[in-house]
């Protein structure tokens, strides 16, 4: 099969396309997660959680989000790794989870995390014989007996229960199967994760497979899926989802989170976007060109600028500090910007919602 040959226009729309960012919109939750195979939880709210922002770009202020907290409770999706993942998936984990212990060829900094944990086998056991006489408990309700304290120059220097809990999800003996408020609640796995597993190298290959359907367009992994691939005016070779290939494209505008797939891998989003990009929360404010968590805005196939926005609570208001146009906008697209705010606003407070722009508030 010979190297597809793609604009860069024809590469940027199987991306947007493939991100369920194009129209008609996914109907459910299940629908966004399963295709995108996860959504980051991360907790900064300054609009709303990113996870939600996420699944809102996709389907719009008819999701809720008490959805996903609904979905995870459920264990409809199941939280590993800091993402939320569809349950049926989590075969594609297990054998390689089953497998920790006995992988040869392993990175130093993995010798070192292996050895720590077996130093402190006395507190791992009683950490799962606790959960298994107890049901699921919080970090906090944990008891740390540790030999061997964790040493990091950073902030998980010495906090030896949560860093071992972390490594005893990888080793698969603990799951995360819920929350006490942002607390996480920790069960054994077995009680949580659904039966069976896929073998490790066709788990990889799988995956692979998987997370190239929901970027359409990747560069080349260890796992050659897709079809090769060169895009004009961006050098090197990738990989496409055939699927994606000769399709139409009905393109719409959307607010992505910060941290949206579509622009969570900054590298190949310039690539194909040419876009100019920064998440600037952890800058000081003096140093912030567009703001602490500003939203891209997509049109079509292009990124176009970046909404500097937040969501005031108590007052009922979304308020919009910044539209920053990359350029300036046509009449039309500042009206179809102005749409998806109310419906953002709409969804945050669950009532037509106010916003407050720079001039003052708008109903």
């Amino acid at each position: 099969m010979g190297i597809h040959q793609l604009s860069r226009q024809e590469a940027r729309r199987i991306a947007v396309r493939a991100q369920l960012l194009d129209q008609p919109r996914p109907a459910t939750l299940l629908d966004v997660v399963r295709h995108l195979t996860f959504l980051q939880l991360e907790p900064t709210a300054a609009v709303a959680p990113s996870a939600d922002v996420v699944v809102w770009s996709r389907l719009g202020s008819a999701y809720q989000q008490s959805e996903l907290a609904t979905a995870l409770e459920r264990g409809t999706l199941i939280e590993l790794r800091g993402r939320a993942r569809p349950r049926e998936d989590l075969a594609l984990y297990r054998a390689g989870m089953a497998g920790w212990q006995e992988r040869t060829n392993l990175r130093p900094w993995e010798e070192d995390v292996r050895e720590w944990v077996d130093a402190n086998d006395d507190c791992r056991r009683e950490i799962l014989h606790r959960i298994e006489r107890e049901g699921p408990l919080t970090l906090s309700e944990l008891p740390d007996t540790c030999n061997v304290p964790w040493r990091s120059s950073g902030w998980n220097n010495n906090r030896n229960v949560d860093r071992l809990l972390d490594l005893m999800v990888l080793r698969g003996e603990v799951a995360i199967t819920g929350r006490e408020g942002q607390k996480r609640l920790f069960d054994l796995a077995e009680r949580v994760y659904p039966e069976g597993s896929v073998p490790e190298e066709q788990a990889r290959l799988l995956r692979a497979e998987r997370l190239l359907t929901a970027q359409g367009i990747a560069r080349p992994g260890e796992d050659e899926v897709g079809e090769a691939a060169v895009i004009e005016g961006v050098r090197g070779k990738w990989r496409v989802d055939p699927e994606q290939l000769g399709r139409p494209f009905q393109g719409r505008v959307a607010l992505l989170s910060p941290l949206d797939q579509l622009i969570f891998d900054r590298k190949r989003m310039a690539e194909l976007f040419d876009f100019d990009y920064t998440l600037e929360m952890y800058k000081p404010a003096a140093k912030r060109r567009w703001g602490y968590w500003a939203m891209p805005i997509l049109h079509g196939d292009r990124l176009i600028g970046k909404v500097d926005a937040t969501a005031d609570r108590a007052a009922g208001l979304l308020r919009v500090d910044a539209i920053h146009e990359d350029e300036p906008f046509a009449r039309s697209t500042m009206a179809a910007v102005r749409r998806e705010l109310g419906d953002l606003a709409k969804w945050i407070f669950r009532t037509p919602g106010r916003i407050c722009w720079p001039s003052g508030p708008v109903g």
